[in-house]
């Protein structure tokens, strides 16, 4: 399932060239993530971590493809393309408001951890079935990001 939410690009997050500084394109799709999550099915983190597991990055994979500018509304889409034992992977893509221009992807790699530990720990199957019935989209994640970002641009 790709949910989504609507973002203003605010100046301190923008370059002197008013672009969206390369470092908040990861801020702000990570705080979208977690928008949808609390949005559109009441979870938080902190419910997480009250079960047993903390959630860190392993992994980021992204392309910038158009800029996004200062005060300008863009679209934020995330939904979950793998799933592993103790592994999600996260695609997040910002478009344009109107969903028409692609301006970055990014691939993220979750691993779920022993908040108490700090080790890698297997996932439970309460959070297998959320995340089947959050959806596991079906992309070629072994073609890679770069065949995605074609197989975007494809289609539009």
């Amino acid at each position: 399932m790709e949910l989504k939410s609507f973002y203003i690009v605010r100046f301190p997050d923008c370059d002197p060239l008013a672009h969206l500084n390369n470092s908040r394109y990861l801020d702000y799709f990570l705080n979208a993530r977690e928008d949808h999550l609390r949005e559109n099915f009441n979870i938080l983190i902190t419910d997480w971590l009250k079960q047993g597991i903390g959630w860190v990055v392993r992994q980021h994979q992204i392309q910038y493809l158009r800029p996004a500018f200062y005060n300008e509304k863009i679209c934020i889409t995330s939904q979950i393309i793998a799933l592993e034992s103790s592994e999600l992977m996260v695609e997040l893509k910002m478009f344009d408001e109107s969903e028409s221009s692609l301006k970055a992807i990014l691939w993220t790699t979750f691993t779920a951890v022993d908040p108490k530990t700090g080790k890698r720990k297997e996932l439970t199957a309460e959070f297998n079935e959320l995340a089947q019935k959050l959806g596991i989209a079906e992309v070629d994640v072994a073609a890679g990001i770069t065949e995605r970002v074609k197989a975007l641009r494809s289609l539009a």
